[in-house]
Order: structure tokens, then C-alpha cells, then sequence
């Protein structure tokens, strides 16, 4: 295991910085970019960026679901909070994101009597509706490949019970659209890729071939520890010095190349590909997931009458910019001064998982 060989071993770790060093004066500054929330907290929290030669700068991209949910979606669930006849159900980071008006949060509506609860799966939603049979329960699907099998399941299951007052508004995202969209976006500037565990987990490692396929970008699919990560840096910056990018699983303790096929096939099942807004990225082709006609009666866009409509973020927040990499958190004017974790103007300081979030808690 890597912790056990690198991390354990501190002349090991030193032998890596020391080859970093050497690579990076060979390719000279490059911008390695993670596309997952746990990634991020993780580099800011093991203080990884400060070790690293000046050379290789590390930023973070769209990889928390709460942080691109778009704000015109939000106002949205915040109109459907106001139906006394309802319970919205929603992962606690969900509720504290702001629509197009600052302070405004499902937290904030629940405070005024909004009958909002928080919940750590979509079971506890379709727990909820079992045991509230005269209210509709809804629970807000948010996220990407990595909990989709989760809410897929719950509406089998919903499916077999005859739930009828349990439905889904389906906010969850596809990772390779919207890393299509970013790279094609005037702005980009990454020299390669951290790809998230997680994500490659359920839909497997080839699942990010097209990185170095399709635009000559190298990528390394990333574990979580410390050494995961430096392991991972250390696979791009060779690949960038020697001009071959390609593909490389360093998470091979859980990742296979094929994935979770009884996950993807749930999936399947359930969803299809459709186009949608992220904060960031605007319209995605293909870039989020809605319910299947077969499963209609479970969602709630559709029951609902509910049509996201393009909102516009809160004045003086740069969440779009930071979730593309554009800018890092502290070049936002309102981080650490209008905009913190007790009091976010934006979802990226919302999260658990959101980059400003990090940014303000672990480093200067």
C-alpha cells in the first residue's frame, strides 16, 4: 500500500519531491487539475500544495454536486417548500445553498416553517413517505455517479411498494459531459487530470480514456490518502515530461476498469442522459440525468410542473469562475470577508466539499 511504502517512509516521500522537482523543470509550470470534492478537502487538509515545487500548481474543477446545482434551480425548491403538503427531504449541504437571492436557503425556509428535513440517503426519504402516507415527500437527487445507483434503487423500490407520494427532482450529473464542456471552454488552461474515486468506481476507470484520447491530457484516477494523491501527481508530471498522456489507475485497490456493472445497470434502468444547467459550465449536453418515462410517477419535475429556469448568483460571487478554475477562492473580493462558512454568499463555501470551503479552512 502506498501509505505503508511513501508516507511511512519519509526518505520515500523525499525521493518523490525530489523527482518532482526535477520533472517540473523539465515540462515548466503546469495546472494539474482535481474534479472531486473529497480531493480537494483533502489536498487542502494534508497541506499537499505547499510542499510542491512552484512549478505545479494545483486547482480544483467542477467536483461538488451542491456547488454547480444551479441557483435558478434552487429558487425553484424553494417556490415547492411553500406547499404546507409537502416534506422536502435533501443532503445537509443542499439545504444551506443559496438561490438568486443572498439568504435565501431551504435552512432558511425550514427556520420559517418549511417542513424540510435532512437526510443521509435516499432511503430515509422513502422511510419518510412510508410513514407519512397522507404527505408527499420529495427527495432532492442530487450528485453524480456516485450516489445516482443510491436514488436508482430507491425508486425501484418505491416502484414495488407503490409509493405514490414519494417522488425524485432529479438533480444528478454526468462527469464526462461536463468535463467535455470545460475543456472546451475559452478559458481553460489544465495540463492534466486527478479523476475522482469514487465516480470511477461505479462507472470504472476507462471510463476517463477519452482524457488522453480525445485532447491529449493525461490522467490519473486518485485514491484519497495523502500518498494517493502525491503517487498520483507524480504519474502526471512523467507523463507531461515525457509527452505521453494516457490513462493510468492508481486506485486499483477499489477502481477496476469496467466499474460496477450491477451499479451502472441499475442506472440505466432508471435514467437517461439529458441536458442541463451547471453552475459554471452553463448548458451541458447531456450533462445530467432525468427519470425514464417507465418511472414517471416517482419524479417530481414532472408532477411538480417544476422547469428550471436560468438564475443568476448572488452580486459579487465568483463560484462559476472558481468551479471552472478560472480563479482560485481567495481571488473571490468576498472571500473570508462577506462570504464564510457561518455566513456563504455562494455554494463553494457552503459545501462540505466546496473549494472556498476548503480553502478557508485550511489554508492562509
Amino acid at each position: 500500500m502506498l501509505y505503508e511504502s511513501v508516507f511511512k517512509n519519509p526518505e520515500n516521500t523525499q525521493r518523490i519531491l525530489h523527482k518532482l522537482e526535477s520533472l517540473s523543470q523539465v515540462t515548466g509550470p503546469v495546472k494539474l487539475m482535481e474534479i472531486c470534492g473529497t480531493h480537494t478537502m483533502a489536498i487542502a487538509r494534508t497541506g499537499l500544495k505547499t510542499i510542491l515545487p512552484k512549478n505545479i500548481q494545483l486547482i480544483s474543477g467542477p467536483g461538488c454536486p451542491v456547488c454547480v446545482t444551479p441557483s435558478g434551480v434552487m429558487d425553484e425548491v424553494f417556490k415547492l417548500s411553500e406547499d404546507p403538503r409537502i416534506i422536502i427531504t435533501s443532503y445537509g449541504d443542499l439545504l444551506r445553498v443559496p438561490g438568486s437571492v443572498r439568504g435565501d436557503s431551504l435552512l432558511r425556509r425550514k427556520a420559517s416553517g418549511a417542513n424540510v428535513i435532512d437526510v443521509y440517503s435516499p432511503v430515509d426519504a422513502l422511510n419518510l413517505a412510508r410513514e407519512n402516507p397522507d404527505r408527499e415527500v420529495v427527495f432532492l437527487g442530487v450528485g453524480f455517479e456516485t450516489t445516482a445507483p443510491g436514488t436508482a434503487a430507491c425508486i425501484l423500490e418505491a416502484c414495488r411498494l407503490g409509493l405514490e407520494n414519494f417522488s425524485v427532482l432529479c438533480l444528478l450529473k454526468s462527469t464526462e459531459p461536463a468535463l467535455r464542456a470545460l475543456i472546451g471552454g475559452d478559458d481553460f488552461s489544465v495540463s492534466g487530470f486527478l479523476c475522482p474515486g469514487h465516480v470511477a468506481a461505479i462507472t470504472g476507470s476507462e471510463s476517463f480514456a477519452f482524457l488522453p484520447k480525445d485532447y491529449g491530457l493525461p490522467a490519473v484516477v486518485s485514491g484519497f490518502e495523502a500518498a494517493d494523491l502525491l503517487y498520483s501527481i507524480l504519474k502526471l508530471m512523467q507523463m507531461l515530461a515525457d509527452k505521453k498522456p494516457e490513462l493510468v489507475n492508481e486506485y486499483v485497490r477499489l477502481v477496476r476498469p469496467e466499474g460496477n456493472p450491477a451499479a451502472k445497470a441499475m442506472m440505466d434502468q432508471v435514467f437517461e442522459p439529458e441536458s442541463c444547467q451547471w453552475r459554471g459550465l452553463g448548458m451541458v449536453p447531456d450533462g445530467g440525468l432525468k427519470i425514464r418515462r417507465e418511472y414517471a410517477r416517482f419524479d417530481g419535475m414532472k408532477r411538480y410542473g417544476i422547469t428550471p429556469k436560468t438564475g443568476t448568483d448572488v452580486p459579487g460571487c465568483r463560484c462559476a469562475q472558481v468551479i471552472r478554475g478560472v480563479l482560485s477562492p481567495g481571488q473571490c473580493p468576498l472571500f473570508k470577508t462577506v462570504c464564510t462558512p457561518g455566513d456563504p454568499v455562494g455554494p463553494c463555501m457552503v459545501s462540505s466539499e466546496g473549494s472556498c470551503a476548503a480553502a478557508f479552512r485550511y489554508e492562509a
